[in-house]
């Protein structure tokens, strides 16, 4: 949750949620011309389903706490994106419809409604519910009101030592203009009056992001841990910051502004250059949303509309505090009662060694046969860390060439990556600087592996390098090269690969190995590779393929053949790819869809879609997999890769799938879908009209099966004895 901002170490995120080109709505001939679902608010729809798990009682408190923030930090990223798009379009009156073909307006006006209704049931769930279960575990979010006269006097210490000399207050007047309010960030708007001449001003104050957004309190020998919101105490020690005036009013407030970066890399002579003058005017886009506290009066919000510039729709009033994503550090207190248990990943078995106390050779075992493995069930670590390590230390090893598309702030591939280099080898990184809300950081990749000596590019003009690639060439024994490619499903992350369903192939297949040389080389020079043996790679050729495939299916069916189609993504919307599947559900193939988040299609539709399922299945892991299956009249093909059925991934991304050969793989991904199908399994189903309604208790009351436990006991019972982590 890819939008998908990425969230290390918090579990659901979506991935960047790039700006997606709506264009009209594709000409289906003889399809209803109202067969898509909006795709914004199947994304909000997306984000409900987050919600509902804050909301689910059977979950552990701590988890639902998880939930709660990312429900916020998601839909900061939708305002910040999605939403600038629109009031973009509209502001510059390009007349795009929607992907429904709705008028912007007209659905930015739907959002705003959804979206009010949304914050308001996220901020009293955090009131109503999860605060009173937290106080009932010992975990105590006070406020000011709360405390005693003891309490008080220690949090007047920390604020004096910790937070006082931080805190920035900002008065309005004719020599000072109304300040910059940075987006998210949390304010205090303050009225105070000079009792001499009985003038009024306005003052700002910034909370410090550098400042826990939660202060501790001292321990009062109960055995509590107890937090008190920063604002709040800094609410309450105003007249320190304005000494002599009186305190007439306060409130908190917080702005969202538009995110995005929009740069000419046709006009760009240095793109990171540009990218970095892009990145700095970013933190200046026009303000998207103001929220505020329930209790501001009229006059502080007529102010801060007009200074703001921002619509009364745009106003969003709600319960204290706001900025719930803050809710991420109380998720981190340690208290393992309150969580999931533990999962520690183990081996695959297909990487340990041959022989009973041998060293592990991740080489070996790929030319052994092709490796599939399941993350977070099977370890990043042991696998595709070990693989560039070992390639990186491997002396026999020519050359790596790989992308990178995010990465960690530690990562350990970048710094094999570096090793490599360094000892001589020939090392090619595709480092992907548009990748939405990473450009700073992978900018500075870019630059610590240049100075390295590694060959970094930055991709095709006009195109983010999305798929997930890592090729090794390495000299064998008997002077022969072999090529070891390693094909994803998500980023090389260490950190999100412990909360990021992820699936990944290792294989020494020639004929990959070939497809793979060809497709960097027409990353990092002037190559145009028109066909690939068992890739398929967008732009060109992914959409093509996949319909092709559908439409087998589709032709299988009305000949009498097994036909059959699954398919695991985050979002599907292409229009094309849609219509191609209505068109396979009219032959009467079986279509069984699992989305994660965004779904343009309807299912179940009569003479429409009537074979189409669609489930989406939301966890302690993000499931982030894409794979698509189909029965190709009882010989199933399987392909697995970095793209969902968008726009942006099919049109405007460098994309791979890999078809997968081992009946073994084959297996393992009908393995996937026949659980997240079952009806006995806990899930979210989407009906025609767009609603979703959850599955998570069968006709006797009993919890169904938890589609992730499911997984992981599947992939423990093929660990060979003697695999550890």
């Amino acid at each position: 949750m890819d939008g998908e901002q990425i969230l290390d170490d918090t579990g659901l995120a979506t991935e960047s949620l790039d700006d997606d080109y709506d264009g009209p709505v594709a000409d289906g001939g003889d399809l209803p011309a109202d067969r898509y679902l909006d795709r914004e608010l199947s994304w909000l729809a997306f984000n409900t389903r987050v919600l509902e798990l804050a909301e689910d009682p059977h979950l552990p408190l701590l988890e639902r706490v998880n939930f709660l923030a990312i429900f916020a930090s998601n839909l900061d990223e939708f305002f910040m994106v999605r939403v600038a798009g629109l009031k973009r379009r509209i502001a510059t009156g390009i007349a795009v419809p929607t992907n429904i073909g709705r008028a912007p307006a007209d659905v930015l006006a739907s959002i705003s409604e959804k979206a009010h209704e949304l914050q308001e049931r996220h901020a009293l769930a955090f009131r109503d519910i999860l605060k009173p279960a937290l106080d009932d575990a010992g975990i105590h979010i006070e406020a000011w009101a709360d405390l005693n006269e003891e309490d008080r006097d220690r949090v007047d210490d920390i604020f004096a030592s910790k937070i006082f000399p931080v805190l920035m207050p900002l008065a309005v007047d004719p020599a000072h203009p109304f300040p910059y309010i940075s987006g998210l960030s949390l304010n205090l708007a303050v009225r105070v009056r000079n009792p001499k001449t009985g003038k009024e001003q306005f003052a700002r104050i910034k909370v410090p992001t550098i400042l826990p957004r939660f202060v501790q309190l001292p321990d009062d020998e109960r055995g509590l841990l107890r937090f008190i919101p920063i604002e709040d105490l800094i609410s309450n020690h105003l007249e320190e910051l304005f000494p002599g005036m009186e305190i007439l009013d306060h409130h908190e407030f917080r702005v969202t502004r538009n995110e995005d970066v929009e740069i000419d890399e046709d006009e760009s002579e240095n793109l990171i250059q540009s990218l970095e003058r892009e990145l700095l005017r970013r933190r200046f886009g026009p303000p998207i949303r103001l929220e505020i506290t329930d209790d501001m009066d009229d006059r502080t919000l007529d102010l801060l509309v007009r200074e703001l510039g921002v619509t009364q729709q745009e106003v969003y009033r709600l319960p204290a505090p706001l900025d719930l994503g803050g809710l991420f550090e109380v998720f981190k207190i340690d208290r393992p009662s309150l969580k999931f248990r533990k999962h520690v990943p183990t081996t695959s078995s297909a990487l340990m060694p041959a022989e009973p106390g041998a060293q592990p050779d991740i080489f070996a075992s790929i030319k052994r046969g092709d490796v599939l493995v399941h993350h977070p069930y099977e370890s990043f670590a042991t696998s595709v860390q070990a693989f560039i390590e070992q390639a990186a230390a491997d002396p026999a090893v020519l050359a790596i060439k790989q992308t990178l598309y995010r990465t960690s702030g530690d990562s350990p591939i970048v710094e094999a990556l570096i090793d490599a280099a360094e000892a001589g080898k020939a090392v090619l990184a595709l480092v992907e600087i548009k990748a939405r809300f990473d450009e700073q950081a992978n900018i500075t990749w870019a630059r610590k592996l240049e100075k390295a000596g590694v060959h970094v590019v930055y991709g095709l003009v006009g195109l983010k390098t999305h798929c997930k690639l890592a090729l090794v060439v390495r000299q064998e024994k008997d002077g022969s090269l072999t090529n070891y490619s390693h094909i994803g499903t998500g980023n090389y992350n260490p950190k999100t690969s412990r909360v990021y369903e992820d699936l990944g192939l290792f294989t020494a297949d020639p004929i990959v190995g070939r497809d793979l040389t060809r497709l960097f080389n027409e990353l990092s020079g002037y190559a145009i590779e028109k066909k690939f043996k068992r890739l398929l790679v967008a732009p060109l050729h992914l959409r093509k393929g996949l319909i092709k495939r559908i439409d087998a299916e589709r032709a299988n069916a009305l000949a009498g053949k097994a036909s059959g189609i699954r398919i695991k993504l985050n979002s599907i919307v292409d229009e094309e790819i849609i219509d191609a599947l209505y068109r396979a559900s009219q032959a009467g193939v079986p279509v069984d869809l699992v989305i994660r988040g965004i779904c343009g299609i309807k299912p179940g539709v009569p003479g429409l879609s009537e074979s189409i399922r669609v489930r989406s299945i939301l966890g302690r892991y993000l499931e982030h997999s894409r794979i698509f299956w189909f029965e190709n009249d009882g010989d199933p093909q399987a392909y697995i890769g970095s793209a969902d059925m968008m726009h942006r991934n099919l049109d405007r991304r460098v994309e791979a799938l890999v078809r997968l050969e081992d009946s073994e793989h084959l297996e393992r991904v009908t393995m996937i879908f026949d659980t997240a199908m079952s009806d006995a399994t806990a899930s979210w189903r989407l009906e025609a009209d767009g609603s979703w309604h959850r599955q998570n208790r069968g006709d006797d009351g009993e919890a169904l099966a938890d589609m992730q436990n499911v997984v992981m006991k599947y992939v423990a019972s093929r660990r060979r004895p003697g695999a550890t982590r």
